[in-house]
């Protein structure tokens, strides 16, 4: 999955030609990710998006246009219908991923649920996340590891959780650029926070997530980062986009990050 972005907050969001044909030359599948309301954004100042109606307008277009499937967030029981019409893959925020009506009734759309985990959550919850979504009567479940906070500005991304949310026995996506926010780590012109970002360290996560197994990476791209109205700090650039694609695809050949280790615990002699 992937979340380029629009060069302005008045442009349409539709996916770069040149991203598209970037992950065609790698042989990756694309699943264009962008949000018609950013409602989590840290400062009431930050561009938020058109809204639902409009939105959704936008993404049925880049939808047809592209050919390629959507996803997008809810944070509200009642934008899980109208958005279900529209998206193949609907979004449960990570701060809300244990809200339970929210769940059910995402999962009673019977599209794909992505369910990002909570900075907040042991990768244990996902299994109950999930089996929320199951009970509703929808198999199509799987959960996105997204970092765990770290103190007051600063998130993790430990790889053991790529492991252990398997236990939830459904795909497991790494969310590399997200993970490296620095949540109001920012202070902005006139009073207030934004998040901050370690863009230079998305490589270093995203090596590591394949290496471990993942069944897909979440990534924000966009061709001008440092312009961009959203997360500018963790944009991945555009230019660098297939050369870093091309090295997970190499990563993911020889990994054999999801076959558990047969340990021998027995005495040894050489």
């Amino acid at each position: 999955m992937a979340e380029p972005r629009s060069r302005s907050r008045s442009a349409d969001p539709r996916p770069n030609i040149l991203f598209s044909l970037s992950l065609n030359r790698v042989g990756l599948p694309l699943v264009f990710k962008s949000s018609f309301d950013k409602a989590n954004r840290t400062s009431s100042k930050s561009f938020r998006g058109p809204g639902l109606s409009e939105g959704l307008k936008i993404l049925e277009k880049v939808k047809i246009a592209y050919d390629i499937p959507i996803i997008t967030d809810v944070h509200e029981s009642v934008q899980c219908e109208p958005v279900g019409k529209v998206a193949d893959i609907i979004q449960i925020p990570a701060f809300l991923c244990r809200q339970t009506d929210l769940l059910v009734e995402a999962a009673k759309t019977g599209k794909i649920i992505n369910v990002k985990k909570g900075q907040f959550c042991a990768p244990s919850v996902m299994v109950n996340s999930v089996e929320k979504i199951r009970l509703a009567g929808n198999p199509n479940v799987m959960v996105c590891e997204r970092g765990t906070m770290f103190g007051y500005n600063d998130l993790i991304v430990d790889p053991r959780n790529l492991e252990w949310m398997r236990e939830a026995s459904c795909p497991v996506v790494a969310d590399v650029t997200h993970s490296l926010q620095q949540p109001a780590g920012r202070k902005l012109d006139g009073g207030g926070v934004a998040s901050g970002g370690l863009r230079e360290l998305i490589p270093c996560i995203a090596r590591t997530a394949v290496a471990v197994g993942v069944d897909g990476v979440f990534m924000e791209v966009h061709d001008d980062p440092l312009n961009a109205p959203v997360d500018g700090p963790t944009q991945w650039p555009l230019r660098h986009l297939e050369e870093l694609l091309q090295e997970l695809v190499a990563i993911a050949r020889v990994s054999k990050g999801k076959q558990r280790f047969n340990i021998d615990l027995t005495p040894y002699r050489d």
